[in-house]
C-alpha cells in the first residue's frame, strides 16, 4: 500500500512539474519583445497604436519607390542605423518592415539589444502587405511588360526564370551556381535572371510575394515553381 501511495505521489509531482514548466515557457514567450505578425495582424496593431514608430529599413531607393504610409526610412545596411534608432522612444512600440522580412528581422533583433521593449516585425515584408501604401507617382515602371515576358518564355527550349534582388541574402547564395549553370546549359536550356526591383509590376501581376523565385517553363507554360532558397542539387532534379 505504501509503495502504491509513493508511486501516486511521484506521478502527481511529475505532472505538476510538467504543468509548471509549460506555464513558465508560455509566459517567457509572451514576454519576448519581438513579435513577427502576418499582414492583417500587423496592420491591426499598427492602426491601434497612437503615434506609432514605423520604420522602413530598406534602402532609400526602395523607400522612394513605395513605402507604408507614415513610415520613416532608416536603412538597416546604413552606417548610421544605430545612431538614428537611438533617438526613438524605447518604451513605446516600434514597427519594422522591409521587402520580404529578412532585414527587418535583423533590425528587430538589434532594436531588442538596444533595449526597445515592444517590437513588431512584418512577416513577409512589403511584398505580402495588402494595406495602404504611399507610392512615388514620379517613378516610371521599369522592367518587362507581361507581353514581353510571355515572348521570353515562349520557346521550344526549357526556360528557367530566376527573380532575385541585390539585397536578398538567399539570392546571393544562389547566384554563383546559377551563373555557372547559365554557361553550362547555354544552347540547351535558357536560364534567365531578372532583378525583382526592376520588374516590380511583373511580380505583382504574377502574384509573386517572396524571393528568390525559380520558375520553369516548357512551350510557354509554367511546369514548376519554387519560392525561397533552392540548392543547386534540388534545381538540377527538376531538369
Amino acid at each position: 500500500m505504501r509503495k502504491i501511495l509513493s508511486i501516486l505521489s511521484l506521478s502527481i509531482l511529475f505532472i505538476s512539474c510538467q504543468g509548471q514548466t509549460s506555464k513558465s515557457v508560455e509566459t517567457a514567450e509572451s514576454n519576448q519583445p519581438i513579435k513577427t505578425l502576418a499582414g492583417i495582424d500587423y496592420e491591426t496593431k499598427l492602426l491601434g497604436t497612437k503615434n506609432p514608430q514605423l520604420l522602413d529599413v530598406r534602402t532609400p531607393e526602395e523607400y522612394s519607390g513605395e513605402h507604408l504610409e507614415n513610415a520613416s526610412n532608416v536603412n538597416w545596411n546604413g552606417s548610421d542605423f544605430t545612431a538614428k534608432v537611438e533617438k526613438l522612444d524605447k518604451s513605446k512600440p516600434v514597427f519594422v518592415y522591409c521587402k520580404v522580412g529578412g532585414r527587418s528581422s535583423q533590425a528587430a533583433n538589434k532594436l531588442s539589444e538596444l533595449g526597445f521593449k515592444e517590437i513588431y516585425n512584418l512577416d513577409g515584408g512589403i511584398m505580402k502587405w495588402q494595406g495602404k501604401k504611399t507610392s512615388n507617382s514620379v517613378v516610371t515602371p521599369k522592367g518587362l511588360s507581361v507581353s514581353e515576358f510571355e515572348k521570353l518564355i515562349n520557346s521550344d527550349k526549357k526556360v528557367i526564370i530566376n527573380f532575385s534582388a541585390k539585397w536578398c541574402a538567399p539570392c546571393k547564395k544562389m547566384a554563383p551556381y546559377l551563373t555557372k549553370m547559365q554557361d553550362e546549359l547555354k544552347g540547351k536550356i535558357a536560364l534567365i535572371r531578372l532583378d525583382a526591383d526592376e520588374n516590380k509590376t511583373l511580380l505583382e501581376t504574377m502574384k509573386l510575394d517572396e524571393l528568390p523565385v525559380i520558375l520553369i517553363y516548357e512551350n510557354g507554360k509554367e511546369t514548376w515553381r519554387h519560392l525561397g532558397f533552392l540548392s543547386e542539387e534540388d534545381l538540377r532534379k527538376q531538369l
